[in-house]
């Protein structure tokens, strides 16, 4: 029998992050109902009433513009935030308001009509995709914002995949219709051809580009229009005009045709709808707004379909629909099922998703609470840290603001402070007593369900058994019985560079900074480099270090150096080894003897960016499930740094086919063996480097177009296509990210300021034996 181990290798073993495992519970496992619960608890009519949202897009399309304008119209606030004056509610910090980005995401509460709405803006710089990540973690629902000039961007679909994975309905906004370039039917299709996604249109523009004034509402048959071109007019006020063919012919034939669309569509998605339309034997008219609207809700909360909308927020129009779309089509808490709920019951269960440190209260840990009710002075259980905490002051966020109240209730976003334990991923229950419940509800579950033996026959006969990964994270580790809420998914970083304390008096202070920052962003990972005794920062890009660096400048007082930036590779196997290493040693009158015999062989082309395997020859119970661990923290604590130039190892396939150990031998001289014989396996199976691909997206006009092509063939890209998009050319390529330091910078002198490019990470690429040898060289000082 072969037993065969998947993991997925963490490069920082110090990352306080918890990671997934096959025992967290995902919240793909949602289940929508598009009726709301009906009982007399106040609880459930607050949950009723709530809507827990995220804003999400690619950079500069307008999120944080659409979050001031809900604000403003809201009543929460009395004036326009405007990025580019510096003078938002969301972008708090100062380097979000020097650079006129968003750096981190912000929680706030606000109420619309009837309903409170909690709302996190998220950044739309690959730089942060965390914050994106652990963002929609928690939220029931999300608003994509597009640059109706632009449609689809890079990290558009990077946010949306996002969404995908977290199983999140979503509303699309197509912002910026008064810009020039904008085209309401080409990003439609942009939505449609690169996100897979069934646009479902519920209004239409009137108007475009400097003559966009309002929409044509399909649902209401009603126009909704905005004084045009008035600079005084906040938009608060506009005007719902009824549509008939006497009043404009052509506007109610076209609207009608669009309803009819739009009804057809739903009738696709939902029987209900479609009985109405057999019923309705082609009258449309018929068929009410409120089946309409009910409709709409059921596809989108399924996720058959996405509505559309469209406005401008920074000229204040389309906003006011927008929000009553997330009223009427969102979720409400109480309209998903969670898997874990049934075993926490009326309970408190909460996760943790968010730390901030704030000068005068201290660390901030932001909580997403999923049952029960969370209250100020209790006391709470951090079931991954296997610790209890008190809560002594309870809040609710207002961007950088906090309002202090005294309980929370499921559905609902809290902060407390003051937990010195709890990080980012963590799950929170009210006490040991209710975890233990929880675990014998689960273990019934299981037992009824017959998942108590998660070993299973797989087609060709072989048993396929899996395992934690304690490599990654020991002290976050909990037992497979214990229901937990699943973490978050960290990317690798990029790149790394050295940071240094001016002083030899100030490195305490910048070791206390760093495990701050790391313990704020989960995304930055801080190791000690073992040769040379230097401190390595690593990170996303080049913006998340600078960042990283600036904050510790203006936030923590501490002049720190960074050294150049270096790209962070990976190293793979081309050939299969077998090895063999017997460790025989006697330490303290204690004898210790370890012999381990295992195979390794190169598995490219795996679509998994981080790929270890280890394989059993016998089933577990041969060798004992603690050997076993401590083999497996042996072989993979080996692939953290590769026998190269010490970058961690991935692509390869693992086989132990034989071990023996005498009586008395330690767990911990086991793993020292299996490390020392993975790494003189890997000396022999010639070692490549692989370098990261990056997916480049440049978007440019004609007559730079030249210009540009010839800077990426010097920089070794491989363009993949050339768009037209109006007067405009969008260049998409992949390319090394060794050959793009500094290429937004690059680029703006050569195209004088008029192109933008986007990029994230692709995959890793083998290197050819030449540039190996120059990075070798580069790396080693040779």
């Amino acid at each position: 029998m072969r037993f065969c181990v998947k993991y997925r290798h963490c490069v920082a073993l110090q990352s306080l992050v918890t990671q997934r495992s096959q025992f967290s519970w995902f919240v793909t496992s949602r289940l929508y109902s598009t009726q709301h619960k009906k009982n007399g608890q106040e609880n459930s009519k607050s949950q009723h009433e709530t809507r827990n949202i995220g804003i999400m897009a690619h950079i500069d399309a307008g999120k944080t513009t659409t979050t001031e304008r809900m604000l403003y119209y809201s009543g929460f606030s009395k004036h326009l935030g405007d990025v580019d004056h510096g003078d938002t509610v969301m972008d708090y910090m100062v380097q979000e308001r020097n650079r006129g980005i968003t750096i981190t995401s912000a929680a706030i509460s606000f109420p619309w009509k009837q309903q409170r709405i909690n709302l996190i803006d998220t950044p739309g710089h690959v730089d942060f995709t965390i914050e994106v990540e652990r963002a929609l973690r928690v939220l029931d629902g999300a608003v994509a914002v597009f640059d109706a000039s632009k449609g689809v961007q890079a990290q558009s679909l990077t946010v949306w995949r996002q969404a995908d994975r977290y199983n999140i309905p979503r509303i699309a906004f197509l912002n910026k219709m008064d810009k020039y370039g904008a085209d309401f039917h080409f990003a439609v299709n942009t939505i449609k051809e690169k996100l897979h996604a069934k646009p479902l249109l519920l209004q239409l523009p009137l108007g475009q580009q400097q003559d966009f004034h309002g929409v044509a509402d399909l649902v209401s048959m009603e126009t909704v229009t905005w004084k045009p071109n008035d600079k005084s007019d906040d938009g608060s006020k506009f005007i719902r005009t009824a549509v008939d063919s006497s009043s404009d012919e052509d506007l109610h034939a076209m609207m009608v045709a669009a309803r009819e669309d739009l009804i057809e569509q739903l009738g696709d998605a939902d029987d209900k709808m479609a009985e109405l339309v057999l019923q309705a034997d082609g009258n449309y008219s018929t068929i009410s707004q409120e089946e309409i609207h009910r409709s709409i809700r059921k596809v989108t909360l399924s996720q058959q379909a996405v509505p559309i909308l469209c406005g401008s927020s920074l000229k204040n129009k389309g906003v006011q629909p927008l929000m009553d779309a997330i009223s009427m089509y969102l979720p409400a808490p109480d309209d998903l099922t969670y898997e874990f709920m049934q075993y926490y019951g009326k309970e408190l269960c909460a996760l943790a998703f968010k730390i901030i440190h704030d000068k005068h209260r201290g660390a901030l840990t932001f909580l997403r609470v999923y049952s029960g009710t969370l209250t100020a002075g209790a006391k709470i259980y951090n079931v991954n840290r296997d610790s209890m905490e008190p809560v002594t002051r309870l809040m609710i966020a207002y961007a950088d603001d906090f309002k202090e109240v005294q309980s929370v209730s499921a559905g609902n976003i809290a902060v407390i402070m003051g937990l010195k334990q709890s990080v980012t991923g963590d799950t929170i229950v009210g006490s040991k007593s209710a975890l233990e419940v929880a675990k014998r509800a689960r273990r019934k579950h299981m037992k009824e369900e017959h998942l108590l033996d998660n070993t299973k026959k797989t087609k060709d006969g072989k048993h396929k058994q899996r395992h934690r990964n304690k490599h990654k994270h020991k002290q976050g580790e909990v037992d497979s019985d214990v229901p937990v809420l699943a973490g978050l998914d960290v990317p690798e970083p990029v790149f790394f560079c050295t940071i240094e304390a001016p002083s030899i008096s100030q490195q305490k202070a910048l070791d206390n900074a760093l495990a701050c920052l790391m313990r704020e962003d989960p995304s930055l990972q801080v190791r000690l480099d073992e040769d040379t005794g230097q401190t390595i920062l690593q990170g996303m890009g080049e913006l998340h270090l600078d960042i990283i660096c600036d904050r510790i400048k203006n936030e923590y007082g501490i002049d720190a150096e960074l050294g150049p930036l270096q790209v962070s590779y990976r190293e793979t196997i081309t050939q299969s080894v077998r090895e063999t290493m017997t460790l025989d040693r006697t330490i303290g009158g204690k004898h210790h003897h370890v012999t381990v015999d295992l195979e390794i062989e190169p598995s490219p082309d795996t679509g998994i960016p981080e790929h270890v395997v280890v394989s059993l020859d016998q089933p577990e119970q041969s060798y004992g499930s603690e050997m076993i661990e401590a083999i497996q923290t042996g072989v993979l604590s080996a692939c953290t740094q590769g026998p190269l130039i010490g970058f961690p190892v991935m692509d390869m396939d693992i086989q132990l086919h034989n071990f023996t150990t005498a009586p008395g031998t330690s767990a911990a001289m086991v793993s020292a063996c299996a490390s020392q014989c993975l790494q003189k396996a890997m000396m022999s199976a010639g070692v490549r480097l692989l370098q990261p691909m990056m997916h480049l997206e440049i978007t440019t006009d004609a007559e730079r177009l030249h210009s540009v092509l010839g800077d990426l063939s010097r920089r070794r890209g491989h363009v993949q296509d050339v768009q037209n998009r109006l007067d405009s050319r969008v260049v998409i390529a992949n390319t090394p990210l060794a050959a793009m330091m500094g290429y937004a910078t690059a680029l703006r002198t050569l195209t004088s300021g008029t192109a933008m490019c986007s990029l994230h990470l692709s995959h890793y690429e083998m290197m050819s034996a030449d540039e190996q040898k120059k990075v070798v060289n580069k790396m080693t000082g040779l």
